[in-house]
């Protein structure tokens, strides 16, 4: 059998042709297609890949945020709550401190009126045992209580300590001002040169005394010097009867 070798070239030659034809036509442009498809699908991909990796750093920043203002709001509430807690004890600090002081004026109050009663009470007693010792010192003896009263004072005067007598000296000895004489009501000028003649017969003091009126003695007569006083009044007799007076009421109860 004879090879036709010219037809075997020229169907290899078709052949190869063919294959050109294919590969130009046919292979890289669904090659390239299929690259270009590829690559899409990849762009795709990564595009998705990067929407996901987006959306779940966002849903990661909304959990984050979430979880802030989670925490924000609890301590919000946790500082009302503290807040209203501190407010609470600052007004009942104050109702408390407004009530202290309420009941400290209330007792104040009672305090001042129990001593302006007592006071008023003490001084109406001593104008009456006043007036009634005037009375009867009148009608005993015919003289009048102002005279007893300066009397028994200059009998105190003569009965004075020694040493209240030197310290009372010394103590007009380096004051200018005269001794002072006060007394309940006004003294006469007999009663007046009698209290300074035992003044002088007793203190050895030459000065003229001054005398005044003054209605906080109850009934009384006091001298003083520079500090140093000799006094006698109805005054120490009323405390006298008002302390015993207490002590048989506690002892009653």
């Amino acid at each position: 059998m004879l090879i036709d070798w010219f037809t075997v070239i020229a169907e290899l030659v078709n052949f190869l042709i063919l294959v050109w034809l294919l590969k130009r036509f046919l292979y890289e442009p669904v090659l390239k297609a299929i690259d270009e498809r590829e690559k899409k699908i990849a762009s795709e991909l990564q595009h998705a890949a990067d929407v996901e990796k987006e959306a779940e750093s966002r849903l990661i920043e909304l959990q984050r945020k979430n979880e802030a203002f989670d925490n924000a709001h609890a301590q919000m509430i946790k500082d009302a709550e503290q807040e209203a807690v501190e407010e609470k004890r600052t007004l009942l600090n104050e109702a408390h401190r407004e009530y202290d002081a309420l009941r400290m004026r209330l007792q104040e109050t009672l305090k001042h009126e129990e001593t302006s009663l007592e006071s008023r009470v003490t001084g109406r007693i001593s104008a009456e045992v006043f007036s009634i010792a005037r009375k009867v010192l009148q009608d005993l003896s015919g003289s009048s209580l102002e005279a007893q009263i300066a009397d028994v004072f200059c009998q105190r005067l003569r009965e004075s300590d020694p040493e209240d007598v030197a310290a009372m000296k010394d103590a007009v000895s380096r004051k200018s001002l005269n001794p002072l004489v006060r007394s309940t009501f006004p003294l006469s000028s007999s009663l007046q040169e009698r209290i300074q003649a035992v003044v002088r017969d007793v203190f050895s003091i030459d000065t003229q005394l001054r005398f005044e009126e003054g209605d906080d003695m109850v009934g009384g007569i006091e001298l003083s010097m520079n500090g140093h006083s000799v006094s006698w009044s109805i005054r120490s007799y009323l405390d006298s009867l008002e302390k015993m007076t207490a002590e048989l009421l506690e002892g009653a109860e």
